[in-house]
């Protein structure tokens, strides 16, 4: 139904829509380009305003909490050089296909000195990024434009979008409409026709295996429920491993980095692949291996990306949680073994034996933490070389229980901890984070602070750049500006607010992880973890030439 608005700005127009239609909160660096919304924000008891220590924390933020509601929250940035700080976290909303409004401040609209603007066009600069972009012309339009930027955001792919506008705009009387966005699935008579077609596809299929995206995670347990019935092995795309239970008997493994050869057996043996909700990036296609030439691929999804490869391809445009109900509807079931493919993942999921080590293990600290923190607890990670540890070792068996970025994005793991906890307070939140990571966007701690979130950050410092300084071991035999001095992480948090713990050795871990996890305040745990444990099969001392570890 549509209500007009009675003496209301534009500014308070805007944000009825988006509480409306269900966002929670806008994250921003304040700036003085929007002060009629912030101003706005402190009388809608619906609206939580979070102001961080950097953009592109209050970036990476508001997509953490878009990919964990499904829902887009509010990311405002002001005029200048600094909006390029969003970036990286519009990025990784778009590459990971996550509901986000960005809402721009561009040039004023009046302009008094008559003079060229010598601003570049912001909007621009993010269009590649995003989904759908727009400029507001006239003050009036931009209730309309909330709306349209609501439905782009949520419907076909998910993505982010932009919306650019005038700082002289939000003052604007608005006594019109107001709009409420179309969020209605498409539910034509095309799904159980496609549903039909896959069916038979299934029936023909030897050894059909499913690969689980992003999208899989709002029907996960229609996803359960179709591997069960039709006898699905189900591998988890890159960094969305909540979204097939890992303990499930019919779990393939994970589509990461370093993956044995005989974890891929499954994968090499089907004759049809189901892409549900799977973006087909190269490290969960195992740099475009996969689908081979001689397997049927369906997609499924919404907004499919037209993927050029050999082999038959099917696209099924839908969304994946109605899909997979009618599909069980129509298919006959059918019992597959996935046995063999099950005990080859829980064997390469098995953390190694560390004793007698007096370093900390990165693989201990994983285990530490998973084994005190509650089963359903929200996991954060970025792209370091810890994440690798993570990925491997910690088992996810809850829906919306990983948060982490497939574009390799650093410095997310502390700003996707405090949106996780902002946006479920009752879930333990913690976020496993490498030293370089942490240095980026660390700063944050202050914010979660200053919102009483009480996130748990473990730091695993080793004083390097990982990742770079095994390919420089390997490529030329010595290392090139990949160390940086230590840092006492824990009198940092302390500074902030935060409880701060330093670990030097495995046995501190499990009563350091308990007494941060009944703090009701966010913790840091800096743990001195092997300098030499690069990734979980590589050491770093032996990656050098033989001739320059023996001198």
């Amino acid at each position: 139904m549509t209500t007009h608005a009675q003496s209301w700005t534009v500014a308070q127009t805007a944000l009825r829509i988006l509480v409306d239609a269900g966002v929670r909160r806008a994250y921003t660096v304040p700036g003085g380009c929007f002060l009629e919304l912030l101003d706005a924000c402190q009388f809608e008891p619906k609206m939580t305003l979070v102001t961080t220590r950097h953009e592109s924390g209050s970036a990476f933020m508001a997509e953490a909490e878009g990919k964990l509601r499904d829902v887009p929250a509010l990311l405002l940035g002001t005029r200048g050089p600094n909006a390029m700080n969003l970036l990286a976290g519009v990025h990784t909303a778009f590459e990971d296909e996550t509901p986000m409004v960005v809402i721009l401040a561009d040039r004023p609209a009046l302009n008094l000195t008559g003079g060229v603007p010598d601003e570049r066009d912001l909007i621009e600069l993010f269009r590649p990024y995003t989904k759908w972009a727009a400029k507001a012309d006239k003050a009036v339009d931009i209730p309309d434009l909330v709306a349209e930027a609501l439905e782009e955001s949520q419907t076909g792919r998910r993505g982010p979008v932009v919306l650019s506008v005038p700082p002289d705009f939000w003052v604007a009387p608005y006594d019109g409409p107001v709009p409420v966005p179309d969020l209605t699935p498409d539910r034509s008579g095309a799904l159980l026709r496609s549903a039909d077609e896959v069916a038979a596809l299934l029936a023909d299929s030897r050894y059909p295996v499913a690969i689980a995206g992003s999208r899989a995670r709002q029907a996960r347990d229609e996803l359960i429920a179709a591997a069960d019935k039709l006898g699905l092995a189900v591998y988890n795309a890159f960094r969305r491993q909540d979204a097939f239970p890992e303990n499930h008997a019919r779990y393939a493994g994970h589509l990461g980095i370093g993956i044995p050869q005989r974890q891929l057996d499954a994968l090499d043996r089907a004759d049809l692949v189901l892409a549900i909700g799977a973006r087909l990036d190269d490290v969960t296609t195992q740099n475009y291996r996969y689908p081979l030439p001689s397997q049927t691929l369906v997609a499924v999804g919404t907004g499919l990306s037209r993927t050029p490869r050999r082999g038959l391809t099917f696209r099924v445009e839908a969304e994946i949680g109605p899909f997979l109900r009618e599909l069980c509807a129509v298919a006959e079931p059918r019992a597959r073994r996935s046995s063999a493919a099950n005990a080859v993942t829980h064997t390469f999921m098995t953390p190694p034996d560390t004793r007698g080590s007096p370093f900390v293990h990165p693989a201990d600290v994983v285990r530490a933490v998973r084994k005190v923190v509650p089963e359903n607890a929200v996991v954060t990670s970025d792209s370091c070389p810890f994440a690798g540890f993570v990925q491997r070792y910690w088992c996810f068996t809850e829906p919306h229980t990983q948060l982490g970025p497939a574009d390799r994005a650093l410095g997310y793991a502390v700003p996707a901890a405090v949106a996780a906890k902002l946006a479920s307070p009752k879930r333990a939140v913690v976020a496993m984070v490498g030293d370089s990571s942490m240095l980026m966007t660390g700063q944050e701690i202050e914010t979660a602070v200053r919102y009483r979130t009480p996130v748990i950050v473990v730091v695993a410092q080793n004083g390097l750049y990982g990742e770079i300084a095994m390919h420089q071991a390997r490529t030329h035999g010595r290392l090139s500006g990949v160390s940086f001095s230590p840092v006492d992480f824990a009198s940092w948090a302390r500074s902030f607010g935060a409880a701060g713990y330093t670990v030097q050795s495995p046995e501190q871990l499990e009563p350091t992880i308990s007494r941060a996890l009944h703090h009701q305040r966010p913790s840091v745990i800096d743990v001195r973890t092997d300098p030499d444990v690069i990734n979980p099969d590589v050491r770093l001392s032996t990656l050098f030439p033989v001739d320059s570890r023996t001198n």
